[in-house]
């Protein structure tokens, strides 16, 4: 995904260091941010964000912005400095508060769909280091495949609560996922799951997925799918284009 903002707010915002770092299109979602976060504080409006959260003491502050040319494709980002999803500091409770923010956070997502694609059928993903392009930690928002969901709903039922191999691919590759049910939910942390996952410990070369169970599921809540490679990128288990909305459209 290219994330396009207007040069002048770009360099306007980034920090000198990122600037001359000689890269600064790794930071524009940064530079977003930071324009929402002023706009927030100074005249209580959110643009280009669809919305900013400030946060207080015991919550940290969040913001919402939809990727440009796709109307159900939003990310949520903190408002603070978080490189991505191996940061140490996801594994407390801003990693639970951001989980919460981004479930949320699904039904600017649906909502141009007006009720054809259900929230529940909205995905979370984070990639991995080298699987983004942003250095600022971004929970894509989007409708999940429509092959994805299937595989889910055919092999949902063998997911538990702890870590092991989903039986088929997704999306070409091989994840790993548990079962985290609605009343775990409020205080689970995704980005700390990730440390028990089997096999090397490299964050960096991790990628995060999430997506409600299915209606009608005897167990509700969530699948986590998770899976390792240099570039790893769950978001390809996202459909961007949102498909399966006009499928539903379709007499």
């Amino acid at each position: 995904m290219r994330w396009i903002v207007p040069t002048a707010i770009v360099l306007a915002a980034l920090p000198a260091a990122a600037r001359a770092a000689g890269d600064p299109s790794r930071d524009v979602l940064w530079a977003a941010l930071k324009t929402c976060v002023l706009a927030k504080r100074l005249a209580d409006r959110t643009f280009p964000c669809l919305d900013v959260d400030l946060g207080d003491m015991d919550r940290p502050g969040t913001a919402v912005l939809r990727a440009p040319g796709e109307p159900t494709h939003v990310v949520v980002m903190p408002t603070d400095t978080v490189a991505g999803l191996e940061a140490p500091v996801l594994r407390g409770a801003r990693g639970i508060a951001y989980w919460r923010a981004a479930l949320a956070a699904r039904r600017f997502a649906s909502a141009p769909l007006k009720g054809r694609v259900p929230v529940e059928e909205v995905g979370l993903a984070v990639n991995s280091a080298r699987g983004r392009s942003q250095d600022q930690l971004h929970i894509h928002l989007d409708c999940i495949k429509p092959r994805v969901l299937a595989a889910l709903r055919t092999h949902g039922h063998g997911i538990r609560a702890t870590w092991a191999p989903f039986p088929v691919p997704l999306a070409g590759d091989r994840y790993l996922a548990l079962r985290v049910t609605a009343a775990e939910a409020e205080r689970f942390n995704p980005f700390a799951a990730l440390v028990r996952l089997p096999g090397r410990r490299d964050l960096r070369q991790t990628s995060l997925a999430a997506v409600a169970t299915p209606a009608g599921d005897p167990d509700p809540g969530y699948y986590v799918l998770a899976y390792r490679a240099p570039r790893a990128s769950a978001e390809d288990l996202m459909d961007h284009t949102c498909g399966a909305a006009d499928r539903a459209a379709t007499p």
